[in-house]
């Protein structure tokens, strides 16, 4: 029986693997602005990482460190602090929203999108169309 106790196991047998794989899907969320989970893995994710930007909102070196302790890359942490953080400055928190997205084929979980809010064209590299060359003609 699983009485009285509030984390879940999400497939997982240690406690390890389990902090592995949240830090690991926190820097997907932070790169990509939106990711899609099983919608248990995705409530695990928001308890996770909603903290994390609260810390990146305080924006010290203790907040920094905090982090860290949770995400091990230094330049997600950055993007986290300088990218993300400014657009929550004004927000008490409800940082991410699930969606719920129906069930996968081959074992019927139920699939969900863990996405930021407010980050329409945060963060989002867009590239340039190219240029075309002109074909010189040649006078032979």
């Amino acid at each position: 029986m699983r009485h009285r106790k509030s984390i879940k196991k999400l497939g997982l047998s240690t406690r390890s693997h389990r902090k592995a794989m949240l830090s690991n899907m926190a820097s997907s969320l932070i790169v990509h602005k939106r990711i899609k989970v099983t919608h248990a893995r995705a409530k695990a994710l928001r308890r996770f990482i909603e903290p994390l930007i609260t810390f990146a909102k305080r924006g010290d070196v203790h907040a920094r460190r905090q982090v860290l302790r949770n995400i091990k890359h230094k330049d997600i942490v950055h993007s986290l602090f300088h990218d993300i953080a400014p657009v929550y400055a004004e927000r008490p928190g409800g940082y991410t929203r699930i969606t719920k997205l129906g069930f996968r084929d081959n074992d019927r979980a139920a699939i969900s999108m863990i996405e930021l809010v407010d980050m329409e064209g945060v963060g989002v590299v867009v590239e340039k169309p190219k240029e075309k060359k002109e074909k010189k003609e040649s006078n032979d």
